[in-house]
């Protein structure tokens, strides 16, 4: 981690509506003294989010602020070497954001983002993985609600069983809550670029190594009545990938690690009903027209007001087995989609910029690059993890 730089943690795209949150809570919960910085297009906006922060948090008076667009990659440049870590909440990052994956990769700095989109975490491996373990760069992507609940609840889980042994986890999330226009665009996108996110990932497994005698794998697995009663269904998301990447990465998964995840949910009508919503939205996904209109319904840069963000929570529960043991954990929150995600974010950057953590670089999961020092902070910020 680079040490020489004018700023710990330059936030991206922070004039946004998940990018405003995020600088809000740094405001609110950052340590004394760190070296803040807020960069984005437009500077009037910025000068207005650093007076809101400022009645948040006076050490805020003197922000540093900086310009930087994705179109020019200089000013990307400038960002990346002029900090330790660079959060970014600027997507789809598969349209917005490789420009500053590679400014980050070649500055040896570290960088954390909310991306759930597979198809773009994979070609960020293939692109710039082994560049930035040769600067030294940590690359951790999918640090808000996709990933953090599934990948670092399970690493959670890991620690309350039995060392050695074959592990069988599976992950149940139930939400009441929005999703964000930032995410439900990101949605649409990789629905409409499903080959090209296939070839991705295969050229991924082509190229990356697995572990010499152990095994770590992940899978949608079949609905079914899970143990507390709800309905499984399978969730087609980044996560269960990420999990496998960690317990590919640590060998305390143990020697044969199966992780699978569901959501879970009360009624059979509603399974039937988002069944059907999830094929029209993929349908229309195909279609340029159709796609244009539903991506205006719930446009990025807005969402819920804080009342309604104050209503909503999740929850994600895991149930493993291993050497004949059984555990039941969970990970829950507030709002997923805005103030948990926001928190998670920024309890990541901060993580990753200060604290001490394992010698790692490259293209890397909240689990490997952090672990359990970003379990501790974001359970001292509010995060439940949980063995029942």
């Amino acid at each position: 981690m680079p040490t020489e730089r004018d700023h710990d943690v330059v936030l991206f795209g922070a004039t946004g509506f998940t990018g405003g949150l995020t600088a809000e809570y740094l405001a609110e919960a950052a340590p004394p003294g760190l070296r803040l910085a807020l960069a984005g297009r437009d500077l009037g906006k910025l000068e207005a989010l650093r007076e809101r922060l400022f009645s948040l948090n006076e050490e805020f008076a003197g922000l540093p602020l900086l310009r930087a667009d994705v179109s020019d990659v200089n000013s990307l440049r400038e960002v990346a070497e002029s900090t330790k870590v660079v959060a970014t909440t600027v997507g789809p990052y598969v349209h917005y954001g490789e420009p500053l994956v590679a400014a980050c990769a070649e500055a040896g700095t570290g960088y954390v983002d909310l991306c759930g989109e597979p198809e773009f975490v994979d070609k960020m491996f293939l692109a710039h993985h082994a560049r930035a373990a040769e600067t030294g760069a940590r690359l951790v992507h999918a640090c808000g609600f996709d990933s953090i609940p599934y990948d670092l609840g399970v690493l959670y889980t890991i620690s309350q069983l039995p060392q050695g042994k074959p592990v069988r986890i599976d992950g149940y999330a139930r939400a009441g809550g929005m999703p964000s226009g930032g995410t439900f665009l990101s949605a649409l996108t990789a629905f409409s670029r499903l080959p090209a996110s296939i070839r991705a990932a295969r050229d991924r497994a082509a190229a990356e190594p697995r572990p010499a005698g152990r095994r770590a794998r992940a899978s949608f697995g079949a609905p079914h009545r899970n143990p507390d009663g709800f309905w499984a269904v399978p969730m087609p998301t980044l996560d269960p990938k990420i999990v496998e990447r960690s317990a590919t990465a640590l060998p305390a998964y143990g020697p044969d690690f199966t992780y699978r995840q569901f959501a879970a949910v009360k009624r059979l009508p509603v399974v039937a009903a988002g069944a059907a919503g999830m094929g029209v939205l993929f349908a229309a996904a195909q279609l340029p027209p159709a796609r244009r209109a539903l991506s205006n319904l719930l446009k990025p840069g807005g969402g819920p007001d804080e009342v309604r963000r104050a209503r909503s929570w999740f929850s994600v529960r895991f149930h493993a087995e291993s050497g004949g043991e059984r555990v039941v954990t969970e990970v829950s929150g507030g709002d997923p989609g805005y103030g948990e995600t926001a928190k998670m974010l920024g309890e990541s950057a901060v993580c990753l910029a200060l604290d001490e953590l394992p010698e790692t670089a490259g293209q890397v999961t909240t689990a490997t690059a952090m672990g359990q020092a970003l379990i501790d902070r974001l359970s001292d910020a509010g995060l439940r993890f949980a063995t029942l």
